[in-house]
């Protein structure tokens, strides 16, 4: 078991296999290190509101409502979930954090400034990963019928985000083109060199 927690973040495009390499990276993480798997939006209230009545429901809020309740559940799922964790010295894995915000509503519009300020008390992650995978692939893996066009652009919109936060320096860019396998090898590489840094 490490001293001190890590909290790490895996984010990517829908389909870009990101929810399975969190998943696979926490199972790996758990027997030397504790680890846990979590994602957002969260098992709260405001995270299962958020899956229920705009993920999957008819019609979606303006952009900036739905980025401020990302960041109100941002908020319940670091206090409630991340941070005890953390305090037990455990490993936790998240499936998607602020980087998800900024990429989906800033690709939408939204001041990436402005939605940094409403998740200024977001947890700063110790590594967030970025599973790169094309956006044309992406969409034939979810298997889209209508909107593809538009689905397309948007998704590329959002990745042109990620990849500028991969050349600041926030994220990893992980290849996700590669077979499952070969992802997940990279991936714990990549965590495993920064739990050696940590001692």
């Amino acid at each position: 078991m490490v001293k001190k927690g890590a909290f790490i973040v895996v984010e990517g495009l829908d389909g870009s296999g990101k929810t399975t390499q969190a998943k696979l990276l926490a199972a790996k993480l758990e027997k030397n290190y504790g680890a846990v798997y979590t994602a957002e939006p969260s098992r709260g209230k405001i995270g299962m509101f958020i899956r229920n009545r705009i993920l999957y429901g008819e019609s979606r809020p303006p952009t900036a409502l739905e980025a401020l309740l990302f960041a109100a559940d941002r908020i319940d799922h670091i206090q409630n979930e991340v941070s005890p964790e953390l305090e037990k010295g455990r490993l936790v894995v998240s499936d998607r954090y602020l980087y998800s915000s900024l990429a989906y509503q800033g690709s939408a519009g939204l001041s990436l400034d402005w939605i940094r300020a409403v998740n200024v008390h977001a947890l700063k992650p110790d590594l967030a990963l970025f599973v790169d995978v094309a956006p044309e692939v992406v969409l034939k893996r979810l298997k889209r019928k209508k909107s593809v066009m538009e689905d397309l652009e948007t998704q590329r919109k959002v990745r042109e985000v990620y990849l500028k936060f991969v050349e600041d320096g926030e994220l990893s860019r992980i290849e996700g083109d590669k077979s499952k396998n070969a992802v997940a090898e990279e991936v714990l590489k990549t965590v495993e060199a920064l739990l050696k840094t940590r001692g």
